[in-house]
């Protein structure tokens, strides 16, 4: 078991303090109490005599798969859900919470998995939203708003000017932000849900700072996560529900990862990562790309990458927030266009422009992408329209309708293989588990065959009954022939199912990793965080990080702008008459933007009208 948090002062024989806090004695009473809570949802049992105790300067980690409760349970006791059967206590006074002002008014904040952001605002104006702080006239002291905001933002290692609005952040970043609103609640008991979901190492090793100083001034937190290797650092007990009832309680230091599977699944699970020790990387290269860079709006920049995937092969692509991994994906998949990506690109042998999303699913690409709601998922729509969605011309009649029994057949074989648990295929995603809304995503990229997987993040906020069949899923896929380039935050998962591991740092490759050491530098942990906080390669000592911008062949430093005028020798050039990528597509009206393959020609949006 790793070592916990710092002291908090209590006294040991001799007069040392103690390397890991103790849960407070007996003699001191909960902070919360939640005693036998039910809630019933229209046909679902959600809740069964569901309980949770916290004590002051406390962690306690909730634990299930998805489905289990813990978000039901935790909306409970932030007055999102108010008809619930059960008796809650603070501070031993029993208390009736029929509000989130009310739950904030007993010193309770929540940290929702469904980041509660409104993307037009400011950073500053969501962290203050509904406490904004005013002058004497009455009016908006946005300069003192400002000036806490980035107080909170600076505490969280987080480097976003307040006033950038959040729909120009990254997933991580607003995140962090909504952290920092949670921070700014003078708060006595604090709620996580899925708080480092999103977040690289770094950025969760500095949010376990801040949990820390919380604990040590008193505050209660539960903390609800997925990565049982964080509880081992940061919880100093654990609560398990399953099926919406109350499974158990252990002391994080008596317990282990394998009885917390245990706890939460019914069932063993010796093996999270069924790759083996074997490094495949023997067949066909689907994917060659050399010199990618990239100026992507609101992203990361990409300079000079150079990277290959083959049949059979799992890559991964590590790297700190705002290295640019997502943007290595979305160039890839065409989400920027072709104006704004420079570099030369094969796939499966031939030359490949990633011109848009519909482009890409044409020439045997899929992207499972960061955000499932917002760019895989048409979350007021069905599975079978959502599954089927990036597929369509496949089962169009002459008359240019769908075949809807095709469809209908093709969409249940996915769905069946894949093991999604909903009612129906009739039945709305948005009603759905989060681990099934990705095996939903999962099952649009897979209808649509592709030679070329690309999966950013596909665990993430998924329990790890759902993570052991998606990786399942990618073994399955790679044994196929399928080719797999993967982007994860969890560097135990990179290591236990990728064949190699690149690094980036600040859009530069920094080093490659191997499952084998026969075949290069060993993927280990310390070695892939060292080459993702790198300004040069670490691996060849070819200062990667201060190398010249790579040239195109007009002479100019960047391949990846758009005003750089037309050279038939440069393969980021959308003028190239020898690219047959490069030839005229009348029909292509996609939106560059849509990474999830929801084009026009796919289906609207706004309602399943097959």
């Amino acid at each position: 078991m790793t070592a916990r948090r710092a002291a908090t002062g209590r006294a040991v024989e001799g007069g040392a303090a103690t390397g890991r806090r103790t849960r407070p004695g007996p003699h001191a009473g909960p902070l919360l109490a939640m005693r036998a809570i039910a809630k019933s949802f229209p046909g679902v049992r959600a809740l069964r005599g569901a309980r949770l105790t916290v004590h002051a300067g406390e962690v306690v980690a909730l634990l299930g798969e998805n489905g289990a409760g813990k978000s039901t349970l935790m909306s409970i006791l932030a007055g999102v859900h108010t008809d619930y059967e059960g008796t809650i206590e603070c501070d031993g006074v029993p208390v009736t919470i029929h509000s989130p002002k009310a739950a904030q008014a007993l010193g309770i904040g929540m940290i929702h998995q469904e980041l509660n952001l409104v993307p037009e605002l400011t950073a500053a104006e969501n962290i203050f939203l509904g406490r904004e702080p005013r002058t004497p006239r009455g009016t908006v002291d946005y300069r003192a708003m400002d000036r806490r905001a980035a107080e909170l933002l600076t505490r969280l290692g987080l480097e976003v000017p307040p006033r950038r609005p959040v729909k120009h952040c990254r997933i991580a970043e607003q995140q962090l932000i909504e952290v920092a609103k949670a921070l700014n609640l003078d708060v006595r008991l604090l709620v996580m849900d899925e708080p480092t979901s999103a977040l690289a190492d770094a950025e969760v090793r500095r949010l376990f700072e801040v949990i820390r100083d919380l604990t040590a001034d008193g505050v209660g937190v539960v903390y609800i996560s997925h990565r049982l290797e964080e509880l081992e650092e940061i919880a100093d007990s654990v609560t398990v529900l399953r099926d919406g009832e109350y499974v158990g309680e252990r002391a994080m230091a008596d317990t282990d990862r394998s009885e917390l599977v245990r706890l939460m699944v019914g069932r063993t699970m010796d093996e999270l990562y069924p790759r083996g020790g074997e490094q495949r990387s023997e067949g066909p290269v689907r994917l060659e790309v050399s010199g990618l860079s990239c100026v992507p709006e609101g992203g990361s920049r990409l300079h000079g990458i150079d990277l290959s995937v083959r049949a059979g092969e799992i890559v991964g692509l590590a790297g700190l927030m705002g290295a640019g991994r997502s943007e290595v994906l979305q160039a890839l998949f065409g989400a920027y266009g072709a104006g704004r990506v420079g570099g030369s690109v094969t796939l499966d042998g031939q030359p490949y422009r990633p011109r848009s999303p519909k482009h890409a699913l044409r020439k045997g690409m899929a992207l499972v992408a960061e955000d499932r709601k917002a760019q895989s998922l048409v979350l007021a729509n069905t599975v079978r329209f959502n599954t089927s969605l990036a597929s369509l011309d496949r089962y169009r009649r002459p008359w240019h309708t769908v075949d809807r029994r095709r469809e209908r057949e093709a969409v249940a074989e996915q769905v069946d293989g894949l093991r999604v648990k909903a009612p129906s295929l009739n039945a709305n995603v948005d009603t759905l588990s989060g681990g099934n809304q990705q095996k939903v995503v999962l099952a649009k990229c897979l209808l649509a065959r592709p030679s070329l997987l690309l999966m950013d993040e596909p665990t993430r906020g998924i329990d790890v009954g759902a993570k052991a069949e998606i990786h399942e899923l990618m073994d399955r896929l790679a044994r196929q022939g399928t080719g797999i380039l993967a982007v994860s935050s969890e560097l135990p998962e990179l290591i236990g199912m990728c064949d190699r591991v690149l690094v980036l740092c600040e859009g530069r490759l920094t080093g490659e990793f191997h499952r084998d050491a026969a075949n290069g530098p060993r993927a280990e942990q310390e070695a892939l965080l060292t080459a993702a906080m790198a300004r040069e390669d670490v691996v060849t000592g070819t200062g990667g990080g201060d190398a010249a911008e790579p040239t195109a062949g007009d002479g100019t430093t960047d391949p990846a702008d758009p005003t750089d005028p037309a050279d038939p020798t440069d393969p980021a050039d959308p003028t190239d008459p020898t690219d047959p990528d490069d030839r005229p597509d009348t029909t292509d009206t996609t939106d560059t933007t849509d990474t999830a393959g929801t084009d026009d020609d796919a289906g609207t949006p706004g309602g399943d009208h097959r």
